[in-house]
């Protein structure tokens, strides 16, 4: 244990080291960069044409169409479900090159493997053909190297980076600083853009759950994302570009030259070099996805067919900073109509978010719904601790289960490790990458139709999950979607936890359409299905007297904030029986049919393991902001 001088002498040490180089810039130190990079700016175009060489796209022309067709009064949308990974990728490389006047992109990561190499170059040559590109990117777990941030400040006169709320004014945040960021500036410091969007020509947009890493895209050869995005065309593309220009014109949103390492990168060199061409890791697998992004075949069976043509669409999004005025609503307008969604629910919520920690103010409406008189179905699509790689998320999670089961009456359903339906889009996105050509299927796979079996959250590809006790390839859930009553429906970055609530900025998609909610609805009950997900059910009841008991200990242990030590919980996980059919735990040939298979199935002992359940029995403080 430190005493209270040596802790004073850590912390100040921590804080010397972040903050001694000083926190901004001198606005003479910013000219010079400003000025440095106007002159070794790569001004040379690769397109003279007025439309800016862009290639033809069906999903542009369908947003032209919809927007054409729009009134005030009624609106036309086009709305196209992106569950698949490859379909997902694909969309983005077409719009990009698609693109005849500005590229809008926002995310909260951005890595430099594949594919974030693979969309970074894109947006260059889009910006190098005369297209206005701006890539706003959260600082944190994105563009973390100076020397990339200085070739991509003067790449093109037409291509801006900014970053998001960067940690004491730096592109690259060191361990002592991130350190340092939590103890002096907790509030602003633990506040990030979760938003993730991209806006072509002001017609047509892509948000959801995913970031530019390969593991949302199904491209990290051992542990991959279930994800989700939503692409529309029509009016709500207004409603993202507004929102965008907000984030882009707010002060945390901050100029490349007026990061201190970058600013200093630029200083240092007057003469940087070319743009390089990616390096990537499996090349075939890139020269595939770009071979259909373009094959007309291709793009009409997976993504123009697909597509529904819809009415009433609405983009949602939190303020940028919005915990500065946390009282405002309009600050956390995304937020809010989640909320007000919920609460409205007659028959049925279907959500679906890799982290199951409610909010109070979720907690109340739940609450609320399960008290009346025909309480809706509320079905919860989730990670158990053998798929998340946010294991102390999971901890809390796994404490307020009863809470959950009969107090909000959720029925939870928690991914697998190794589930078979998102082994399929893994295949189908890799299909043919180890070979020397592409297989005919893969150039054109209309005629091949595929069948679709179906901490600060996860941030980046060192994250990994705990050890199992089964081996192959891995999957965590982390699609964010909501669907109310089959009427309406919500696809986007909220993850309906604490953090989403109070600190992340957050957006989506709310599309009111029938159609659309009933498409989504059966996507998120595919992973819902036995043999991808175990049922969370109570104990059964083997001896009456000591189990009650039992649950009674138990339910004093849940709610003590510190010593929640009692290891008998009163709900575990269950595995349904060979030839069995698929029933709600409370059935009542529930335990008939179904087998438990432990609180942590599949997970083998190991630090991780010990560390839930450490933060299980003393991080109920933390809850807030895991």
């Amino acid at each position: 244990m430190l005493s209270f001088p040596i802790a004073r002498i850590v912390l100040f040490s921590l804080f010397a080291a972040a903050l001694l180089p000083g926190c901004t810039l001198s606005r003479a130190q910013i000219r010079r960069a400003d000025a440095v990079i106007a002159a070794t700016t790569d001004r040379d175009l690769s397109c003279t044409r007025a439309d800016h060489c862009a290639q033809p796209s069906p999903l542009l022309d369908a947003a032209a169409r919809a927007l054409a067709a729009s009134t005030p009064a009624q609106p036309v949308h086009v709305v196209t479900l992106l569950d698949d990974s490859e379909p997902a990728l694909a969309a983005r490389i077409n719009l990009i090159r698609a693109a005849r006047h500005s590229i809008d992109v926002q995310t909260y990561i951005w890595d430099q493997d594949d594919t974030g190499q693979l969309v970074l170059d894109e947006l260059v040559q889009a910006a190098r053909r005369g297209v206005q590109v701006r890539i706003l990117a959260d600082q944190l777990f994105s563009f973390n190297d100076p020397t990339l941030l200085d070739r991509l400040a003067r790449v093109s006169p037409n291509l801006q980076v900014r970053l998001y709320n960067p940690t004491f004014h730096k592109a690259r945040t060191e361990p002592v600083e991130f350190a340092a960021g939590l103890l002096c500036c907790f509030m602003q410091f633990n506040q990030r853009m979760h938003n993730k969007l991209m806006l072509i020509d002001d017609s047509i947009g892509i948000t959801g759950g995913r970031n530019y890493q390969d593991r949302y895209f199904n491209w990290d050869d051992s542990f991959d994302y279930v994800d989700r995005d939503v692409m529309v065309g029509g009016p709500a593309a207004r409603q993202m570009a507004a929102s965008f220009e907000l984030f882009w014109q707010h002060k945390r949103a901050v100029p490349l030259t007026h990061l201190r390492d970058v600013n200093r990168r630029v200083l240092a060199d007057n003469a940087p070099g070319s743009w390089p061409p990616p390096h990537y890791r499996r090349p075939q697998r890139v020269a595939q996805l770009l071979q259909v992004a373009e094959d007309a075949a291709w793009l009409q069976a997976w993504l123009v067919e697909p597509t529904l043509q819809v009415g009433n669409v609405e983009y949602f999004s939190d303020l940028p900073a919005k915990t500065d005025k946390p009282d405002k609503k309009r600050v956390q307008a995304f937020t809010r109509h989640i909320m007000e969604m919920i609460g409205s629910a007659r028959r049925e919520v279907l959500l679906q978010t890799p982290y199951l920690v409610m909010s109070h103010r979720a907690q109340r409406i739940f609450k609320r719904l399960h008290r009346g008189a025909e309480p809706p179905r509320i079905i919860v699509s989730t990670n158990s601790l053998a798929s998340t790689d946010a294991f102390a998320v999971y901890a809390m999670s796994y404490k307020h289960r009863k809470r959950y089961l009969k107090t909000f009456g959720f029925e939870i359903h928690e991914l697998k490790p190794h589930p078979p339906g998102p082994a399929v889009d893994y295949d189908l996105a890799n299909l043919g990458t180890d070979a020397s050509t592409l297989p005919p299927e893969t150039a054109s796979p209309a005629s091949a139709k595929r069948t679709r079996l179906h901490l600060l959250g996860s941030r980046g590809s060192g994250n990994r999950p705990a050890p199992l006790l089964s081996e192959g390839r891995r999957f965590g859930l982390h699609a964010k979607s909501i669907v109310i009553d089959d009427d309406f429906a919500m696809v986007g970055s909220h993850n309906f936890d604490p953090r989403s609530d109070h600190y992340n900025t957050e957006a989506g998609v709310i599309v009111y359409d029938h159609t659309f909610a009933d498409q989504l609805r059966q996507s998120i009950l595919r992973d819902t299905q036995p043999e991808n997900a175990w049922v969370i059910a109570p104990r059964q009841s083997a001896v009456p007297v000591l189990t009650d008991i039992n649950q009674a200990i138990g339910s004093v242990s849940e709610s003590l904030p510190l010593f929640d030590l009692w290891p008998l919980r009163y709900a575990t996980s269950y595995e349904l029986n060979p030839g069995c059919q698929p029933m709600r735990a409370n059935d009542p040939g529930f335990y008939a049919c179904y087998q438990p298979v432990g609180d942590f199935p599949d997970v083998a002992l190991s630090p991780k393991l010990i560390i839930t359940r450490f933060i299980t029995a003393f991080g109920a403080g933390v809850r807030g902001i895991l």
